[in-house]
């Protein structure tokens, strides 16, 4: 079934309770709340204030309701609007020849706008039967209601006849559902827009932790609802969250909690998502327990609105910063208004005088005589003004709808009979007009564009004032206030928070439900806390570090030598100084392979030596740039196996001179067997053989690569060879080991030896700076690896290279060059003699 069969069927099934009512039809000439016109609108204001309790569908309890000033000011908004077209105050070309015509109705109650709706279906079926007559022509479009609640059954009922609905302050986003309400349209932005605006303004000035309240209503539901889902978008948490409901003797204790809650939250901002004539209750109450020191949060329907503002000790409760509808000018409302009083007076006296008051007991459809407000105080306040001004743009919206209709750029409007559908369906689509110089159109929600301003109250003068501090434009999204401006009734306004913001590097726990209430921890080292996720401190990778408390990583430092460093160069220096000493004792001791001194040293096997002491040196150019698989290759196996072969001539040719001189006579045989045979040269090279095979089985089973070491530093990256300390080894260190100990017992069974061969002191040093230099790298291994410790590695080669050149070869040296005389077969005999007889 169509909306439109099931709106005709309800209002059918209403009219056998008011089917003996009609509008009055005797009503005085000129009346101030209905006026023929070629096209009729009709005005739903709020003329009464009334706390209805009654489930009763009677409208006469509107009457009994105290008169509400705001209603007011809204109806003579339209009446000047259709005044200023009809006379072409403004514009005379917008309607030309053509007039406007309106009646209003009292909606006080969601009652009496619900029996208005009914009455305006009833006009639309008579025109659709052929019922209607010249005085009871329908209107082509509805302003009005004054509030979302009572919007929502006459945008539903009227959607099904397509009759235009403008309201000027129903904001519930759910009304710019058109499937649901295809001919309601308004002038005040959508409630969406005005939670935007809420949540810019927290934003704006970080508060995270509020209380949310809202009215027992749909304009409170709605809007609380769609500010809860928008705070979590933005990091803010609701602490207390509550509805305010209808003030009764009932609910009053509900309230009074409600309150309490408030204080026990210990929040300082409070939204106020609430209708004012609720919110002006609950502010009551506010007041009542003494609560101060708070920022209230206002909507636009109470932050402007007298009827808070005059509470009695309002301005105890803190700072308001509301959000209103965007302020505007209408050059002579006010004097229309003093003008149109003056005159309904002198109507109202003189068919008081007559005894004919022009108005019978309706109970559907309310008049009333405006003369009744001269009692009450009219003065135009904020929210009258810029709520009046709503209407006012409805009502041209209309003119200017028409004048597209009516064809009227001609000149001359073409009076035709215009359908409701037409009205909504074209004419406003197309609207696109200027007002107050700012643009006006509806959207394809029938929403406007308009924007908000952000207001202040300020009590400086001691008076209450509202003060415009910023604005808000939904389209593109944009707030700005001006702080300066704002009147701070608190201590500090720029603090509503649970738990203050962690440091840099500190990772929020939750602590509880709300993520705004948490405590700060510190990420430990090697973690950094990603902006993307604060609660959660994420490992860095691999190539990067942190430290403790971090919110970044940092690329690690790369440990290596480099060969451009000062240290480095520094190394290689002294590594060319060595060379150059091993390779000039290379040459002092060819050029005098004959002599003494070099035979009694070892003859040809000291240029073995020298030569291995060489490449011992070389294999120090592994340590520097960047490891690969050729220089982990002989990082440190050139050096083991040059030494080998030092070591093993060290160790044989002390071992000859022992035999020589000790044990020749003990195993004269044995000795000659083995000298005579080349017994040094093959033990040297079964030790050298012994070495290489040890080395083989290492590059086979324990293969060194180049390696990243990320463990034994946090900031930084060792380049290395892996393995350096490998099972195999560690069996080619103990090799050389063993060769070192052969070494000093060969050196020491020498030491009564003749002074030319007695090598136990240079054999000694030169393997007491061995051992130091490679006993200190190793313990410099468990503690540091950085460049420093490769240096010193460099550094103990050299050492090792030089202890030996330097305690073997260097006094050598220095007798062949310098000491020539001791460099004689009589002198080597001579000292032979002397070991001899001081044996004897």
């Amino acid at each position: 079934m169509s909306p439109r069969a099931v709106s005709l069927l309800v209002q059918l099934a209403f009219f056998s309770i008011c089917r003996n009512h009609a509008l009055l039809t005797d009503s005085p000439p000129h009346s101030e709340l209905e006026m023929p016109g070629d096209y009729i609108i009709a005005g739903l204001f709020p003329l009464h204030s009334l706390s209805y309790t009654s489930s009763l569908p009677d409208l006469s309890d509107c009457q009994q309701g105290t008169m509400n000033k705001h209603g007011y000011h809204l109806m003579q908004a339209m009446r000047f609007a259709v005044s200023e077209i009809n006379n072409g105050t403004k514009d005379g070309s917008l309607l030309p020849n053509v007039t406007l015509g309106y009646r209003t109705y009292d909606t006080c109650s969601l009652r009496a706008s619900t029996l208005v709706t009914f009455a305006l279906l009833e006009e639309q079926y008579r025109q659709d039967v052929g019922q209607q007559t010249g005085q009871d022509s329908p209107a082509i479009a509805v302003i009005g209601p004054d509030s979302s609640s009572y919007a929502f059954f006459p945008a539903t009922a009227l959607g099904a006849y397509m009759l235009p609905e403008i309201s000027y302050e129903a904001s519930d986003k759910m009304l710019s559902n058109k499937l649901l309400y295809p001919a309601f349209l308004r002038t005040i932005p959508s409630d969406k827009n005005q939670v935007n605006a809420m949540i810019q303004l927290l934003v704006r000035f970080d508060w995270t932790w509020i209380a949310l309240l809202g009215s027992n209503n749909n304009y409170g539901l709605q809007g609380m609802q769609s500010l809860q889902e928008e705070a979590a978008n933005y990091g803010i948490c609701i602490a207390y969250q509550a509805v305010i409901p209808t003030y009764t003797d009932a609910t009053r204790p509900q309230i009074q909690q409600m309150v309490s809650k408030i204080v026990q939250t210990q929040v300082t901002t409070i939204v106020v998502f609430s209708s004012k004539t609720i919110a002006s209750f609950f502010f009551m109450e506010v007041i009542e327990q003494n609560v101060t020191g708070k920022v209230w949060i206002g909507t636009e329907d109470w932050s402007v609105a007298t009827r808070i503002s005059s509470i009695p000790g309002i301005d105890t409760i803190g700072s308001v910063i509301g959000i209103s509808i965007q302020s505007a000018t209408m050059p002579g409302f006010k004097e229309f208004e003093d003008f149109s009083m003056a005159t309904s007076k002198q109507y109202d006296k003189k068919y008081m005088v007559s005894g004919d008051s022009g108005l019978s007991d309706v109970p559907c459809v309310q008049n009333t005589i405006l003369s009744k407000f001269a009692s009450i105080d009219l003065s135009q306040d904020m929210y009258d003004i810029t709520s009046s001004f709503n209407v006012y743009k409805a009502v041209y919206a209309l003119a200017h709808a028409l004048h597209l209709l009516l064809d009227c750029d001609s000149g001359k409007c073409q009076k035709v009979q215009t359908k409701p559908w037409q009205v909504s369906g074209f004419g406003l689509k197309q609207v696109r007009f200027l007002i107050d110089n700012t643009s006006m159109y509806f959207d394809a929600n029938g929403d406007p564009p308009t924007g908000y301003d952000i207001v202040t109250w300020d009590w400086t003068e001691g008076n209450w004032s509202v003060k415009i501090v910023g604005e808000y434009s939904p389209d593109p999204p944009n707030l700005t206030v001006d702080i300066s401006q704002i009147y701070w009734n608190t201590n500090d306004h720029s603090k509503s928070i649970c738990s203050p913001e962690c440091h840099p590097g500190y990772a929020k726990i939750l602590r509880g439900q709300h993520k705004c209430c948490f405590d700060c921890q510190p990420c430990p080292e090697a973690t950094f806390l990603n902006k993307s996720d604060p609660t959660i401190c994420q490992p860095c990778a691999l190539d990067e570090w942190a430290p403790s408390e971090s919110a970044e990583c940092l690329s690690r430092i790369i440990i290596l030598l480099q060969w451009e460093e000062p240290l480095s160069l520094s190394l290689l220096l002294l590594l060319g100084l060595t060379m150059l000493m091993t390779l000039g004792a290379m040459v002092t001791f060819l050029l005098h392979l004959d002599t003494p001194v070099v035979k009694s040293a070892g003859g040809r096997t000291c240029l073995a030596m020298l030569l291995s002491l060489l490449g011992a040196a070389g294999s120090s150019l592994c340590h520097f740039g960047h490891p690969s698989h050729v220089s982990c290759l002989f990082k440190q196996s050139l050096f083991n196996l040059s030494i080998t072969v030092c070591l093993a001539c060290i160790a044989v040719r002390s071992f000859q001179i022992v035999c020589i001189f000790q044990l020749s006579s003990k195993l004269p045989r044995a000795y000659d067997t083995w000298s005579r045979n080349d017994g040094p040269q093959a033990t040297i090279l079964l030790i050298f053989v012994t070495e290489l095979f040890i080395f083989l089985l290492r590059i086979v089973l324990d293969h060194p690569e180049p390696t990243r070491d990320y463990d034994f530093y946090n900031d930084s990256i060792i380049l290395e060879c892996s393995k350096p300390l490998s099972p195999w080894a560690c069996v080619e260190l103990g090799f050389m080991a063993i060769l070192c100990i052969l070494c000093f017992c060969f050196s020491y069974m020498g030491k009564e030896l003749p002074a030319n061969y007695n090598e136990a002191k240079c054999i000694t040093f030169s393997l007491m700076i061995y051992i130091i230099s490679w006993i200190s790298v190793f313990t410099m291994y468990s503690v540091d690896r950085s460049e420093y410790f490769k240096a010193l590695h460099v550094m103990a080669i050299q050492a090792s290279v030089l202890g030996i050149l330097s305690g073997y070869f260097l006094p050598k040296v220095y007798i062949i060059l310098l000491k020539p005389q001791m460099n004689t077969t009589a002198h080597f005999q001579n000292c032979i003699q002397m070991y001899t007889m001081s044996k004897e």
